[in-house]
């Protein structure tokens, strides 16, 4: 939920001059407001926070303590844009080194950032300095600890705090030597201090796993857990790519919504040239029977193009159930309305495609285990001959006016902030869903991908 968030007084340190922070996030949204990580101090002339820009893209450390003495402030100078895979943070703070620029490090994926100073963003904490951060105060992580505000829109993972000991990237993280990706090392080998904590290693546990018991309090809502993970990335609808004009996406962008009366489509952040994947859809706002379900083959250009406009473009239509391809339509299933939750089962191997409604038979008689026989299907073009080489998953309108919208369940167990009501089976072990995945399946995620 928007407002939920972790809460914790600390205890007596081991060293408040020194203290390191891991933390693995997914963003929730691109733009917005302030959106912060981990804070601590409890009011406005005392305060140390992590924090993330969303009109900008750049993560900010910065603090505030009366009487003069400074805990520095950090500005990174690149911008977090993506949403579509995890980044792995690191802050590692010594106040005691007697070189300034030592004192206050911060890693992205492994790579120490740099400061712009803009704006005079950059101050180095003052020698010795003790820290408002890990002192014996409230923390909180996933909002501004002071002004009850600034609500973390993110999904986070593996979140180690330190005591006592400013430790770098390479304690939490590695590069992966075949693909040069930094990976998460899930047992970093530290020593946490007395008030340590290592939260968040099974999506919504609070539990410290460190030899300490420094738990945490869910406080403003109710955690949603996630079957995303740094090391099993879901595909999530793309914000970055165009949907309607003020459109808006939530729920870690599984949840979208037009506020346009233009025809368009949104497409999701994985795309896939080979495999079989399943994943759903609920129309969860529908006022006129106007919404399209399906794959396209190449990212939204424009706010005015219809899912099913494009030569491999394919779509199913609530209204009657038509199938859409190349600005076609053609009797295909059944329609669909508010509620309704259609299940897409996508055979790229065969090029084939599928839908179901409400667990129902799938429709025109289909079976998707049928292989290369396409029993029932939609047949679609070799993904060779699209113009990206790929598919991905995607939704749409019909030039309807307002409040379209559809939730889209990837993997993670979860229409919006609701779990799915009884867990379906077989994806292949990966991922939850709502109805049976057909054999031979599986979610649409980077362990997907590599099955």
């Amino acid at each position: 939920m928007a407002s939920t968030y972790l809460t914790r007084t600390l205890g007596t340190p081991t060293n408040n001059k020194k203290w390191t922070l891991s933390a693995w996030i997914k963003k929730g949204h691109i733009g917005g407001d302030i959106n912060t990580l981990f804070s601590a101090g409890g009011d406005s002339s005392n305060y140390q926070q992590i924090w993330s820009n969303y009109s900008s893209g750049q993560l900010q450390y910065y603090s505030q303590v009366s009487g003069g003495s400074a805990l520095g402030s950090f500005r990174l100078s690149n911008r977090l844009r993506d949403v579509s895979g995890w980044y792995n943070l690191v802050i590692s703070f010594d106040s005691a080194n007697v070189t300034d620029s030592e004192r206050l490090k911060i890693y992205i994926n492994g790579n120490q950032e740099l400061d712009t100073s803009v704006g005079g963003d950059l101050t180095y904490p003052t020698q010795n300095q003790a820290s408002l951060i890990n002192s014996a105060i409230e923390h909180t992580i996933g909002k501004d600890s002071y002004r009850n505000a600034s609500y973390l829109d993110s999904s986070v993972s593996h979140l180690h705090f330190i005591d006592g000991t400013a430790y770098d990237a390479s304690y939490f993280g590695e590069t992966d030597a075949t693909t040069g990706e930094w990976k998460i090392k899930t047992s970093p080998s530290v020593t946490y201090g007395t008030n340590g904590f290592f939260i968040l290693k099974d999506g919504n546990s609070v539990t410290d796993q460190s030899p300490n018991t420094n738990n945490f309090t869910v406080g403003g809502g109710t955690l949603t857990k996630t079957e995303d993970s740094p090391d099993n990335v879901f595909a999530t609808m793309n914000p970055l790519d165009n949907f309607w004009a003020g459109g808006t996406f939530t729920n870690g962008n599984n949840t979208i919504a037009t506020g346009s009366s233009t025809a368009s489509y949104s497409t999701g952040t994985l795309g896939v040239n080979t495999g079989k994947f399943y994943w759903e859809v609920k129309v969860s706002s529908l006022p006129s029977d106007v919404s399209l379900i399906g794959i396209a083959s190449e990212l939204t250009t424009s706010n005015s193009k219809t899912l099913g406009t494009n030569a491999t473009d394919y779509a199913v239509y609530s209204y009657n159930g038509n199938k859409i391809n190349g600005g076609n339509s053609s009797s295909y299933g059944n329609s669909f309305t508010l509620n309704d939750i259609i299940s897409v089962a996508l055979d790229v191997t065969n090029s084939k495609l599928y839908f179901r409604k409400n667990n129902d038979a799938w429709m025109n008689s289909g079976n998707p285990e049928s292989g290369s026989t396409g029993t029932g299907a939609i047949s679609i073009a070799s993904s060779s001959t699209t113009p990206t080489g790929f598919y991905f998953p995607s939704v749409g309108d019909w030039s309807m006016s307002n409040s379209l919208g559809f939730q889209i369940n990837f993997g993670n167990g979860y229409f919006g902030t609701t779990a799915v009501s009884s867990a379906g089976t077989n994806a292949s072990g990966n991922g939850i869903f709502e109805f049976d995945c057909p054999t031979g399946f599986t979610a649409l995620s980077t362990k997907g991908l590599n099955l």
